[in-house]
């Protein structure tokens, strides 16, 4: 039984697309005799015409994704794109390098560790990219004799 020109009328009610409409194979002869909007209205209360759940896609693959990545996987040469500059700047690199290297030197300056003169000369070579790490900068002034923690 056609009952398109329903469906069409139902889809523009239900806001919805023609597929989406739901016509009970039951009640076919109900939808037949339905003409007007206000029909098609009183089918779609009786539940004779329903509009279906829209399809969607699963976000459990990415979620979990997500959540490796969040451990710290899937990160390794394959996944990569963009220059070793472009994921963490040099900038970035710098700064995270130089700030512990200068709040040690305050502390030791503080806790007067070094003197005035060792703190100044250490400062500049930090600063002039001596230093890898706070290690290295400790190594530095064990073989050079200057006095550490």
């Amino acid at each position: 039984m056609d009952v398109s020109t329903q469906r069409r009328i139902a889809a523009n009610i239900l806001d919805c697309g023609i597929d989406r409409v739901w016509v009970d194979p039951e009640n076919l002869e109900k939808v037949k005799l339905a003409i007007t909007k206000d029909d098609i209205r009183a089918l779609v209360k009786d539940g004779i015409i329903v509009k279906k759940q829209e399809k969607g896609i699963s976000s459990a693959r990415k979620k979990k994704i997500q959540e490796q990545k969040r451990k710290g996987k899937r990160k390794g040469q394959g996944s990569r794109k963009g220059a070793k500059g472009a994921r963490t700047p040099k900038k970035e690199k710098w700064i995270n390098t130089i700030r512990p290297l200068r709040r040690m030197l305050k502390e030791l300056r503080e806790d007067e560790k070094i003197e005035r003169t060792q703190y100044r000369k250490l400062y500049r070579m930090a600063k002039g990219g001596a230093f890898r790490s706070r290690n290295h900068m400790k190594l530095y002034m064990k073989d050079h004799g200057i006095s550490s923690e």
